[in-house]
């Protein structure tokens, strides 16, 4: 499935979190699933967790995210060195 169409999985409704950025029209917010993911969850986890969520729908946000960041400059944290 090319990123349009896993896109077109990504809405937006005012009236569900506020306009964030959702799956379907569900109330699950990408930054849900995202941050599934960062803490280690496998894609099979989070399906077993929402049985109407579907492999592409965390593809989807894989690939809003990545849109979100190429978008937006995210300055990384700089560490000094003492030693």
């Amino acid at each position: 499935m090319d990123e349009k169409k896993l896109l077109e999985r990504i809405t937006i409704n005012p009236n569900i979190f506020g306009g964030k950025p959702i799956i379907r029209g569900r109330r699950l917010a990408v930054e849900h699933v995202l941050g599934m993911l960062a803490a280690g969850d496998t894609i099979e986890t989070i399906l077993e967790g929402y049985p109407w969520l579907e492999p592409g729908d965390v593809r989807a946000c894989l690939a809003y995210a990545r849109r979100v960041v190429g978008h937006k400059r995210i300055e990384p944290l700089h560490l000094e060195s003492h030693g």
